[in-house]
């Protein structure tokens, strides 16, 4: 897609949207992602909620087989509703990365 083909969509965001595309477009430029981090051999330097053990792939699956945010909420009682909306922002943004990692793990 070019940027001359996203300028529509992008103009017709509301507010809110256009503040969530910019934080998703300057965190796209630190690789600094807020709420999420990797470190070398904790959860296979996969990407993570920052300051637990829970990857950003597992919620990601649990989301396609029907979980909704109050059931991970409910599961995972260490994560916040924000830490959720990191991951979801973090998993669109790198999308590739996260499905490659379900299949590994399905694999495993």
């Amino acid at each position: 897609m070019t940027l001359k083909e996203l300028e529509k969509q992008l103009l017709a965001l509301s507010p809110d949207e256009k503040v969530q595309a910019i934080q998703l477009l300057a965190q796209s430029l630190s690789s600094s992602w807020q709420g999420i981090e990797k470190t070398p051999g904790v959860c296979g330097g996969e990407a993570r909620i920052t300051k637990t053990r829970i990857p950003v792939w597992v919620l990601m699956e649990a989301r396609h087989l029907g979980y909704t945010d109050a059931d991970l909420l409910t599961s995972y009682p260490s994560i916040t509703a924000t830490d959720l909306a990191n991951a979801w922002v973090y998993a669109e943004a790198h999308l590739d990365e996260i499905e490659l990692a379900i299949k590994r793990n399905e694999v495993a």
